[in-house]
């Protein structure tokens, strides 16, 4: 997977903020997944009118590990102002996701893209982790590439904008 070689071209302090980038312009964002470990539908249309963070993750992505365990945190601490926060998982194999999250002590809903289609032909997505900001219109408004736990007060600041809006 194109994934697995940008990350390995990538050190985990391989670090991108691109703000407005991604599919924005064109309007809101379709997306649809399937939640783990269920298999049910999910659409990003049925979270219009929430800022959404997805975060698109692997189980064999060591920066993964120390994120989502953040992101978690952003969950409990803004979803109840209107963040929705989501780790997808770009696994083939869904089998190792239960004990990645036990192991990293992460607790968010899980939706998985097995065959990479929207992060890699949608999204464009190059290297994991990467998350992307989505507006309550549903448009994407700024991608994070890689992890660094140094940019986590801009990331607050992106939320704290768009919660306000």
């Amino acid at each position: 997977m194109r994934l697995r070689c940008a990350l390995l071209l990538c050190l985990s302090g391989c670090v991108a903020l691109r703000p407005g980038a991604g599919p924005r312009g064109a309007g809101p964002l379709s997306l649809e997944l399937r939640h783990y470990p269920s298999g049910a539908p999910w659409s990003l249309a049925e979270d219009r009118g929430s800022v959404v963070f997805l975060d698109f993750w692997a189980t064999w992505c060591d920066p993964c590990r120390e994120a989502l365990p953040l992101y978690a945190d952003l969950a409990r601490e803004y979803g109840p102002r209107g963040l929705k926060v989501y780790a997808v998982s770009v696994d083939a194999d869904p089998a190792p996701i239960a004990a990645f999250l036990r192991e990293a002590r992460v607790e968010l809903p899980v939706l998985l893209d097995p065959e990479g289609q929207a992060a890699e032909q949608k999204l464009k997505v190059r290297m994991m982790p990467t998350a992307f900001l989505i507006d309550r219109a549903g448009v994407v408004r700024s991608v994070h590439e890689g992890y660094d736990e140094a940019l986590l007060p801009a990331t607050l600041a992106e939320v704290e904008a768009l919660l306000k809006e």
